[in-house]
């Protein structure tokens, strides 16, 4: 009896059956990943969200290829071709490769050569070729003679492509083939002729080769970026010799007696190879090659942006935010603890002293109005002059650089337009520094991830597999910290647990209207919220000063009953079990074990009561430049500096210094061991001190190591 597509999967990962099927059972019921992670342990065998989402990736690729073979089977069963034996092959294929080979030769096709020499009575001819038995062939060409064959030569060559075709479609002679190109297929670049000059950022790659299966990933991008515009030729493949021999093996007899037909079927064999399983080899091998690279640059980019996500937040307080800039002045916006605009004006530094002393006034006055407990300055243009014109003040706060990526896309976007109608994009711009110092999660959601900056050839892969990876990183790294339900944006409440955009927008509708919720159980009011949704979202939402102790926790309101029992038999209240660490030591959580709770899920409560709705990201820390940089012209090898790390790739780490250009940490500098995995050694805003290794101002390259 075949597998069933659960079993299949709990195969393929190596997992437990009964945790696959649950999980499957879960999300085919509606459940989220991030849900079935947190509040389902006890039916997953405690899996992690990693293995849910692999399961729920490869069932769906398993159900998909059943799809597939019942079409398969049903197409060649109408053919009449259906043999018991081919059925057997068919339903045993494990692999849309292995399935979409076998039924290859029952496809549908366009005019080829090999059909029009059937449609000429051909066929018999090249069986007889391929059975090897035929001493006299020019005598059996002979009898094959039309007006549309006329000559043997006519009749060899339609043979001859009809047994080329065959070849190629062969699900056993791809197989070979295919295992050749696995382990010795070479991807080769060249420039194209008259290109060298335009094409010249692609040089390293002007006369390139590697066998393909060590290419990096980053490297093969490359290829097909310099491909794509035109400056390159890529091919892919093994020696051409090596191929064909095998397809001999496969296809040629030692008949001595049939040479002709020996000589006939050599000659189809190579132009099989060469015509029509090479192209379409290579084709499926390049396909192969660009999805592996993309899968490894998109888990590099969604690594990045979890770390970005989950960087240290500033929290609730009241923020200046400085967007800087020379010509134009610097943009200044007051935050409440809330996020919400206060002030805007402009700074001008740069262009007069009277100016930059209006400046001085107009920002201990802001300071000083609104109650300022930090400041932020973005880290581009004029950043670094904007950090110390601040800290010539004495203001008494402490400064912080905000990385600008995206600010200028959040800023012209309809998620800006809606929160701030009457403002201009560069007070919008200001705004988005300022909040992403005191919640980087909560304000970086609302920007195209792709615009952040952390990737590695973001634009050349494929872009559905990567906007599926980053929301799925979104939606973890947003349920994992938790959300404010009477301070969230419509923007980060679509990415909780079972709401989305809609119930978002009417979360957010219902609050503007009702006024703060003061419990989880008003959610059951807004519009269209019904018991799934509330089911999956209840336990991510957070409300601060809540009634129950419990709405600002991880605690689903499906246990809070489990907590009441916990309180009462140890003759307190909840809050006391929160307040008081002595009575939390006295609970057995064994006791409360029932069918539906397990021991996971009652040490997930414990831990909760000891810190209630914690925020799981680190503390933020004051850093600071070195005074003596501004720009590269400051630069010399040697220096050491304090630097950050602003995105990580699989050849290194980029690392901003203070100046504008990123410095790179090649992977072989990260660390006086081999290092094979960048983000082994480093993560993203990670503060690092570096050594300047070479400082190249042409090409605007400065090279760093961390062996200091």
């Amino acid at each position: 009896m075949p597998q069933s597509p659960e079993q299949r999967t709990a195969v393929r990962l190596g997992l437990n059956l009964k945790s696959v099927t649950a999980t499957i059972d879960l999300l085919t019921g509606g459940a989220t990943v991030p849900f079935i992670a947190r509040y389902r342990k006890e039916a997953t065998g405690q899996l992690d969200e990693l293995q849910i989402g692999q399961i729920k990736d490869t069932y769906q690729k398993i159900t998909e290829l059943d799809k597939r073979r019942d079409a398969v089977l049903k197409i060649i069963d109408e053919q009449g071709k259906l043999t018991d034996d081919l059925r057997r092959k068919l339903e045993a294929a494990d692999s849309l490769t292995e399935l979409e080979d076998l039924y290859l030769p029952y496809k549908q096709k366009r005019k080829t050569r090999a059909t029009i020499a059937i449609e000429r009575g051909l066929e018999p001819l090249a069986n007889l070729i391929i059975a090897q038995r035929e001493t006299n062939l020019e005598r059996a060409a002979q009898r094959h003679l039309t007006d549309a064959v006329s000559t043997i030569s006519d009749a060899l060559q339609g043979a001859r492509d009809i047994l080329a075709e065959r070849i190629s479609e062969d699900a056993d002679a791809r197989q070979r083939i295919r295992n050749v190109f696995e382990r010795e297929a070479i991807i080769r670049s060249v420039v194209k002729k008259g290109k060298e000059v335009d094409g010249i950022k692609f040089k390293d790659y002007f006369d390139f080769a590697e066998p393909l299966r060590r290419v990096p990933s980053h490297r093969l991008l490359a290829l097909r970026r310099g491909e794509a515009e035109g400056f390159l030729s890529v091919s892919i493949g093994p020696d051409e010799e090596v191929a064909i021999e095998r397809l001999d093996r496969q296809f040629l007899y030692n008949q001595s007696n049939a040479q002709d037909c020996r000589q006939q079927l050599t000659l189809a064999i190579r132009d099989g190879y060469k015509r029509l399983l090479k192209p379409s080899l290579e084709t499926e091998f390049a396909n192969l090659s660009k999805e592996k690279a993309d899968s490894a640059a998109i888990t590099i980019f969604a690594d990045n942006l979890r770390q970005l996500l989950l960087s240290p937040p500033l929290g609730q307080q009241r923020v200046l935010a400085i967007d800087p800039g020379y010509r134009t002045g610097c943009k200044t916006v007051c935050l409440d603890a809330q996020g919400n605009l206060l002030a805007d004006t402009v700074l001008y530094l740069f262009q007069s002293e009277s100016q930059k002393q209006q400046a001085v006034k107009t920002v201990q006055s802001l300071l000083e109005r609104h109650k300022i407990d930090a400041v932020a300055i973005g880290n581009g243009t004029a950043g670094r002059e904007t950090e110390e014109f601040v800290q010539s003040l004495n203001v008494g706060k402490p400064i912080f650089m905000v990385s600008e990526q995206g600010a200028s896309v959040y800023s012209a976007s309809e998620v800006a337009r809606e929160e701030f109608p009457d403002q201009d994009v560069t007070v919008r711009g200001a705004v988005s520094i300022g909040r992403r110092l005191m919640d980087p999660l909560a304000e970086l959601v609302k920007i195209d991830p792709k615009s952040i900056g952390v990737g590695q050839y973001q634009h050349d892969v494929d872009q559905t597999d990567l906007k599926d990876s980053l929301d799925t990183v979104v939606e973890s790294c947003v349920n994992q910290v938790g959300v404010s339900l009477n301070t969230a944006s419509a923007y980060l409440l679509r990415y909780v647990s079972g709401l989305g955009p809609q119930l978002a927008g009417n979360i957010v509708a219902y609050r503007a209207q009702n006024g703060a919720f003061t419990s989880r159980e008003q959610l059951k009011k807004v519009p269209r919220l019904g018991p799934k949704a509330f089911e999956q979202c209840a336990g991510f939402l957070r409300i601060e000063g809540a009634k129950n102790p419990l709405d600002n926790s991880a605690v689903h309101p499906e246990r809070y009953a489990v907590v009441e029992q916990m309180a009462a038999d140890a003759k307190s209240t909840v809050m006391d079990l929160i307040q008081k660490a002595e009575l939390r030591k006295q609970i057995s959580p064994e006791r409360y074990v029932t069918n539906s709770v397990g021991l996971p899920t009652l040490r997930d409560i414990l831990a909760e009561l000891e810190k209630p709705g914690r925020d799981p990201r680190e503390q933020l820390a004051v850093f600071e430049y070195d005074a003596r940089i501004r720009t590269v012209d400051d630069l010399h090898e040697g220096m050491v500096l304090n630097g950050v790390v602003t995105n990580i790739t699989a050849f290194g780490a980029f690392v901003d210094i203070g100046v504008k250009q990123d410095g790179l940490i090649h992977v072989s500098q990260l660390a006086n061991h081999y290092v094979s995995d960048p983000k082994t050694v480093v993560k993203v805003y990670q503060k690092v001190k570096v050594k300047v290794l070479e400082v190249d101002k042409a090409r605007k390259r400065i090279a760093l190591s961390m062996k200091i």
